[in-house]
């Protein structure tokens, strides 16, 4: 099966009546809009997903099963309220448009579908759509966070990793290859989090620990940014674009072969 275009807005009504529904797999980019800091523009993860999408789509094979849905820019990011500019919906509606773009592609015929995420504030509420597209239309929903992809500490220090969660090394560092132009690295510091106070203070607890505690950006620095933004750099930033794009190509490939015979349409219990 050869698609004329890896972007789903390209195909006509009639393209969509041949697709093999164990083999397609759609991906629904969602993003957010929220404050980075001062160095960074408030677009950076709708950016950023964008352009490890763009990328992944280049690198693609023509035989490769996958659709591209309309990216959704705004999230849930009502930890950056106390910034302006930041954008953000409920996790009400948030999670309501989701699981009916979800049932759109699964109108379409299609039954696996990818969530590709790019805000670390929205995975818990992904994971609750799979599972409701799962249970209310017996779909292959699958979630991941384009960090993920890759192992992040083959390109940047691993506490950086670890405290760097907003605006730190890695955003800037792919900010700076994919959109130069939007980033004042005059504005850029080491914005150490709490977290690594936090770190000495307790061997559990944190914004991002295994006993982890709501928070909101200013709790953990007051410029709303955390990590090392001195330290990036564009040449980092293309690393990790092409490997979290070659990386995204497995993972389709892996969910295109994922037999929908395994999405048990109900069990013992249920039979006569």
């Amino acid at each position: 099966m050869v698609l004329k275009s890896h972007w789903w807005w390209d195909l006509t009504t009639l393209d969509f009546t041949g697709l093999d529904a164990e083999r397609v797999v759609a991906i629904l980019p969602v993003g957010a809009v929220e404050q980075h800091g001062p160095h960074l523009p408030v677009g950076v993860d709708a950016a950023i997903n964008a352009g490890i999408i763009a990328r992944a789509v280049e690198l693609m094979p023509v035989e490769c099963p996958a659709l591209v849905l309309p990216m959704l820019p705004v999230g849930k990011s009502d930890e950056h309220l106390a910034f302006p500019g930041t954008l953000t919906m409920s996790y009400e509606t948030l999670g309501r448009a989701w699981f009916e773009l979800g049932q759109s592609v699964h109108r379409a015929g299609i039954r696996k579908l990818l969530f590709f995420n790019s805000h670390g504030g929205q995975p818990q509420l992904v994971d609750i759509v799979c599972r409701e597209l799962r249970v209310k239309l017996g779909m292959f929903a699958v979630s991941v966070m384009w960090p993920r992809l890759i192992d992040m500490d083959e390109f940047f220090d691993r506490q950086e990793n670890k405290h760097g969660i907003h605006g730190g090394q890695s955003e800037t560092s792919v900010m700076l290859h994919l959109h130069p132009d939007l980033v004042e690295m005059k504005r850029a510091e080491n914005f150490v989090p709490l977290s690594v106070a936090i770190e000495r203070e307790s061997d559990m607890l944190g914004p991002e620990g295994g006993a982890r505690f709501g928070w909101q950006a200013q709790d953990l620095h007051p410029k709303g940014a955390c990590g090392d933004a001195t330290k990036a750099s564009a040449d980092l930033g293309k690393l990790t674009v092409e490997h979290a794009a070659g990386q995204l190509l497995v993972l389709i490939d892996q969910i295109s072969r994922y037999p929908l015979s395994r999405v048990a349409a109900d069990t013992a219990f249920d039979k006569p």
